[in-house]
């Protein structure tokens, strides 16, 4: 694959994500320097040692970072920095043990499994709470003790401010995480593509797979929906999630207002009120401070 296939693919794989579009330059911006290198380093060119670019992930639930990190890990494979686009995901439960020495080993068979691959931590500040016995510090501590190794590239994720405390829980950290992603909350508009988006192309798995969208759910009406029937702390507490739980509850709200005399289209089709009563739902029963 040339090095324009590889920018291509690259591409297309951030096409397929909504909005982001500040960190899909910075995207963009990493895969240039890394494809540069790969043609430095084919016409014999001594470009130096590039340390294994590993990354902190910031911002709130649903914002897309799992699949960003899938594409950085088919990227790195491509041009040869991991030997797999192997995404292997953990949370501190995966991690931490109860017992003196367990934690160690938990957090080394994880390591080893991602050799070669993404080790990507969610919620990494879990792993940082500040309390004297808790378990978490030795399983970040653990962690950072590879990073020098370039075998593995991981990606510590999580909420913005609390990630502070993983990095000041230690002082290698920012030396050895050098690439810093800032996930920002979803608009009404992205949540209303994704809706569009999901709708359109299901697969054999969705729920909702055989339903379509009923004519009067243009993309600015869904969206005037999910601005008028949600409040900014639950978009931005939930952000893409906020999208899968409105179809659930919309297709709940179809089937509650459908009798079973109904027939036809409307047994599968979901109208602009069925959305807007499903988010009603969804606010209701979500509260946020």
């Amino acid at each position: 694959m040339t090095l324009k296939e590889k920018m291509d693919d690259l591409e297309h794989e951030l096409s397929k994500i909504v909005g982001l579009q500040e960190l899909k330059l910075q995207v963009r911006k990493l895969a240039k320097g890394l494809l540069m290198d790969e043609k430095r380093r084919a016409m014999g060119l001594n470009t130096g040692h590039r340390k294994a670019p590993h990354m902190a992930f910031l911002g709130n639930p649903g914002t897309g970072k799992t699949t960003v990190a899938r594409v950085l890990g088919k990227l790195l494979h491509s041009v040869g920095v991991l030997s797999s686009d192997d995404v292997i995901e953990v949370q501190r439960s995966d991690l931490v043990g109860e017992y003196i020495g367990e934690t160690a080993l938990k957090t080394r068979d994880k390591i080893e499994e991602a050799i070669g691959g993404v080790l990507f931590v969610d919620e990494a500040y879990r792993l940082a709470k500040g309390e004297s016995k808790d378990f978490g510090k030795e399983a970040l501590e653990e962690i950072m003790s590879v990073l020098e190794d370039d075998s593995l590239v991981v990606i510590f994720a999580g909420y913005t401010e609390p990630m502070k405390r993983v990095f000041s829980a230690n002082e290698g950290f920012c030396r050895r995480v050098t690439n810093f992603f800032q996930f920002d909350d979803f608009t009404c508009n992205d949540l209303a593509e994704m809706l569009m988006i999901k709708m359109n192309k299901q697969d054999e798995k969705s729920r909702l797979r055989g339903f379509k969208l009923h004519r009067s759910c243009t993309f600015d009406a869904v969206s005037e929906v999910i601005e008028k029937n949600s409040y900014e702390k639950l978009r931005n507490k939930m952000n893409g999630g906020l999208v899968d739980h409105m179809l659930n509850n919309a297709r709940e709200n179809l089937d509650s207002r459908l009798s079973f005399n109904s027939i036809g289209d409307e047994l599968m089709t979901i109208t602009l009120h069925d959305l807007e009563a499903g988010l009603q739902l969804l606010a209701h029963r979500v509260k946020i401070d």
